[in-house]
């Protein structure tokens, strides 16, 4: 932990030094009439959010059965939120202001916004055509450089549907897994926006998207270079990492995009989202992560994760994981329908995530269906604990716990509506706030927002 130790101050001067924000640049401009020029300093912020919540009045949902997030259940609830934010939670005597938009929750649910961890919309959009395949930059196996939001198309018509199918208010797009290193992911809001930067989640952290196993030693080996083993995988990121430490203790170091993505990691401001289907791969992944100084946030896929799920938990890492995908590969044979009762059981941290423009409107009913696996083995594990695999959890793998994914006082009123139990498939919202801005209205066809994609075909937008 020695060479990191160093890291900020040795980052702070290869910024200076790559930029010419020293004296050096001033004094080069008084002697020329030569205009200067300087990139903004590494660690200073680009491609900044616009985001702005959209307009919004006060609202309380009342008489709904009310599922906080973090595990908690209220019958006869009611939620009250205002200026954005939740301003109140609780029973049917829980004071509301007068002249407020009120609506009768009797027969309904409330949840938190639904958030999807491990998307790939706007990257891989609807129409999948070639054109549009921007989430790998498969060529080269570490490429920590790139980011998922220079690919992100708002116009994708699965960000509407999300948010109208699946209640899905916040989502994390990620590059592909072609690579050891695939680079960094996007935070966004599921808001309509004319430009990524209008979507982007404000202070969200960023995450780098590693993979292990089948996918970079299939891609790389069948080009006949390194790694095409999986002791190659390990081998290549641990070279690549060791490189970024070194990058940050020298002062004199060129700025590199890449590596100042990897330095990100080390000092712990930009999140792991490790894709990785086997156990002992895993178990790997967290030896090299003590190795180097980072931690992994959750693994993604994590088919076989019900194996170590009291390593996962002891090293607070996530399982982002699906209900039922398994045997589609080798390295997915072991997956079990189980898998999340049983890292459940173990006090594991569970995510359901899609990894799919179909799924990503069903999340809802993928987390039943691992709650039902479980139960067939006699693991009865209580809804409003289903609910946090969809909301609180995903936020916290995500970094973003302490602004969304659970109905407390002072968050994000990013709020669904469901017109019944939202783990029967029988359900699906009925309205869906952002921010406290009305994003959704199963009742109202004038709040159904589609993408531009969409405008003009036959039922879509308002079309005359």
């Amino acid at each position: 932990m020695g060479a990191l130790a160093t890291i900020a101050s040795a980052l702070a001067l290869s910024a200076c030094a790559t930029t010419g924000s020293s004296g050096d640049t001033a004094s080069a401009s008084a002697k020329s009439d030569d205009k200067a020029f300087a990139a903004t300093p590494a660690g200073e912020p680009v491609f900044a959010s616009t985001y702005k919540p959209f307009p919004n009045i006060a609202t309380a949902l009342t008489g709904a059965t009310v599922y906080d997030g973090k595990g908690g259940k209220i019958e006869n609830g009611t939620v009250f939120f205002s200026g954005g934010k939740i301003v109140a939670v609780g029973g049917p005597d829980t004071p509301i202001p007068a002249d407020i938009a009120v609506f009768d929750g009797t027969g309904k649910f409330v949840t938190p916004g639904i958030i999807d961890i491990h998307s790939h919309l706007g990257d891989y959009p609807s129409p999948g055509v070639q054109a549009h395949s921007d989430g790998n930059e498969a060529t080269a196996p570490t490429t920590p450089e790139v980011w998922a939001e220079h690919s992100v198309w708002p116009q994708d018509p699965g960000f509407s549907r999300a948010l109208a199918n699946g209640g899905v208010t916040a989502l994390q797009i990620l590059p592909g897994s072609a690579n050891l290193m695939g680079g960094r992911s996007v935070t966004l809001k599921n808001v309509p926006a004319r430009t990524v930067q209008g979507m982007k989640f404000p202070g969200a952290p960023y995450s780098m998207k590693m993979a292990c196993g089948e996918n970079p030693k299939r891609v790389y080996g069948s080009k006949g270079r390194m790694p095409s083993t999986r002791m190659g995988n390990l081998a290549v990121n641990r070279e690549t990492w060791l490189g970024a430490i070194d990058y940050a203790n020298d002062p004199k170091a060129k700025r590199d995009l890449g590596k100042e993505t990897l330095v990100g990691v080390l000092k712990g401001e930009i999140l792991i989202q490790n894709h990785c289907y086997r156990a002992d791969e895993m178990a790997l992944v967290l030896d090299m992560a003590k190795e180097m100084g980072y931690k992994v946030a959750a693994f993604h896929h994590a088919v076989e994760a019900y194996k170590i799920g009291d390593l996962l938990r002891e090293n607070d890492v996530c399982s982002a994981i699906w209900a039922d995908w398994y045997g589609f590969k080798m390295e997915s044979y072991d997956g079990i329908l189980e898998n999340a009762a049983f890292l459940q059981r173990e006090g594991a941290c569970v995510v359901i995530h899609s990894d799919d423009q179909n799924d990503i409107q069903r999340l809802n009913q993928e987390a039943a269906k691992a709650q039902a696996a479980g139960l067939r083995l006699g693991m009865d594990i209580p809804d409003a604990t289903v609910i946090q695999w969809l909301t609180f959890n995903a936020a916290k793998a995500m970094g973003i716990d302490k602004m969304t994914g659970s109905l407390e006082v002072g968050k994000m009123a990013d709020v669904v509506l469901w017109n019944g139990d939202p783990l029967s498939v029988y359900s699906r919202p009925e309205k869906v706030w952002i921010d406290g801005a009305l994003m959704f209205d199963a009742m109202n066809p004038k709040i159904r927002p589609v993408s531009d994609f969409e405008l003009g075909q036959p039922g879509e937008g308002d079309v005359k």
